[in-house]
């Protein structure tokens, strides 16, 4: 289906006109279209006179929230709306900011690969830098080059395989045991696991009291990242992230010195390690914060993917029993990471189930100076959404896109490369995930040990709502049926 717009023209000292809209982009709900139907578009900003570029066209929504409650709401769905309703660059109001949307894989790409080093990485700052300060996406410039220059380091195909091998035991300890015969909370199930293996392959596998209390500080920074109420008071998730990252701090703060010495090969001692030809290494700070940022985008984005398989394969038995009969085709012992990689129906899956469901289906950024993107001004100092799951739906590069169908990457299709930014999930540009490779086989592994001992169904007519407070996670936990194979 076509989603193309009318353009929207403005005269000095006159509106923008309303937008018309184009056809609703397919799988997205036209009542919500029409709540997202622009009544008045205003221009963000009148461009430079004699620059020929037009303003940015949008909406604030509703007072002092703006649109905030519809992506909550909706997620990918509001921003495919907005994009069918504005084009691939509009604006809308967020809690107390206009901000940009860059929406298509034109404008992605602009956006992520930054040729004129008009993007600048606080649009995260702003929002995470209290819990999770100076991640590696938090960087810009020649600070980012370094601190990317050693941490690949600790992400070498060797120490990946290295981490896959501390991966699968966790899996294969705890899979089997989870509840056969009745429908379970599959998310909170694949958060707990997730959490395990990164305290087994990032640190050094402690359990007890001080690891309950590291996860559960770490599950408080995520939160607090997203908080509305953005002070230390008491009884707010923000004043709890707060305290979570003190925690953390002490805790990996304590931990260094023996690791420094030590030759562990967990990430956490990779990290006190790394050294690049240059010299290059990270100080202690740069260890504490890596080791904090490094431990929530792994396990996070490992869970939500995990989970969005699940259902997937549990909706799509077909696809199900295609994968388990590769996986059970290895027999009984542990899989490596070359092993993993050989699972090419798994690898089909969890590729669409990342289309579908996006782990981080926006990534944010703020310009530093004016700049121009795809023919619209954007002034210096302008918060930017990158919304590369828009990306993933785009009719004119995938068939039927809200079909679950993992055949579109096999070879004799790949509909991924009618353009470099039609999937996007790892992101783009230098800033793309340093980690994707392990991340994608730990969530190969998780869905290999999930099929050799279960088999899972999904209630009729059953769909997941995405919570999109802060990355999507499912609203009521995804409800899913574990029966044991054997």
């Amino acid at each position: 289906m076509e989603v193309a717009v009318s353009a929207v023209r403005t005269v000095t000292g006159e509106r923008l006109s309303s937008a018309v809209l184009a056809p609703m982009p397919q799988g997205v709900d036209r009542r919500l279209l029409e709540r997202m139907r622009p009544r008045e578009v205003r221009p963000l900003a009148e461009p430079p006179a004699g620059s020929g570029l037009a303003p940015v066209p949008g909406t604030p929504g509703p007072p002092v929230l703006g649109h905030t409650l519809s992506y909550i709401r909706y997620g990918h769905a509001f921003t495919r709306a907005r994009h069918a309703a504005l084009g691939p660059v509009s604006w809308c109001g967020f809690v107390g900011e206009d901000v940009v949307i860059a929406a298509g894989p034109d404008a992605t790409h602009a956006v992520l690969t930054n040729p004129d080093k008009a993007y600048s990485q606080d649009g995260w700052r702003f929002l995470v830098d209290d819990f999770f300060h100076r991640g590696l996406m938090l960087l810009d410039g020649d600070d980012h080059r370094t601190h990317r220059r050693v941490m690949q380091e600790a992400f070498t195909a060797s120490r990946v395989r290295g981490y896959v091998d501390r991966t699968v035991p966790v899996l294969r300890e705890t899979i089997p045991t989870w509840p056969t015969g009745r429908q379970v909370r599959i998310y909170p199930m694949l958060k707990r696991l997730t959490l395990d293996v990164a305290t087994r392959v990032f640190m050094d596998g402690r359990s007890g009291p001080e690891a309950e209390a590291v996860n559960r500080a770490f599950m408080d920074c995520v939160q607090a990242a997203s908080a509305i109420v953005r002070r230390d008071l008491p009884g707010t998730r923000y004043r709890a992230g707060l305290r979570g990252r003190a925690l953390l701090e002490r805790y990996f703060t304590e931990a260094l010195p023996a690791k420094r010495a030590g030759a562990g090969d967990d990430l956490f001692s990779a990290l006190c390690r790394a050294r690049t030809a240059e010299g290059e290494a990270f100080g202690d700070a740069d260890v504490v914060n890596h080791m904090i940022f490094l431990m929530m985008a792994a396990h996070d984005t490992s869970t939500i993917t995990s989970a969005a398989a699940a259902y997937y394969l549990a909706a799509n038995p077909e696809w199900q029993e295609r994968a388990r009969s590769e996986s059970l085709a290895l027999g009984d012992g542990p899989p490596d990471a070359a092993t993993l990689q050989s699972l090419g129906t798994l690898d089909l899956v969890m590729k669409e189930s990342l289309r579908l469901a996006a782990p981080v289906p926006i990534v944010m950024r703020r310009t530093v100076r004016d700049t121009a993107l795809l023919g619209h001004h954007i002034p210096e100092g302008q918060l930017v959404m990158v919304a590369g799951a828009v990306n993933h739906h785009d009719p004119a590069i995938w068939a039927d896109p809200d079909t679950f169908d993992p055949e579109r990457f096999a070879e004799h299709r790949r509909e991924d490369r009618a353009h470099r930014d039609a999937w996007i999930p790892f992101g783009g540009g230098v800033h793309k995930c340093l980690g994707m490779l392990f991340g994608s086989l730990e969530v190969t592994a998780i869905l290999h040990e999930l099929l050799r001992h279960h088999r899972i169904t999904v209630a009729p007519g059953y769909r997941p709502r995405w919570d999109n407070t802060s990355l999507p996670v499912p609203a009521d936990g995804l409800p899913l049926r574990l029966e044991p194979l054997r």
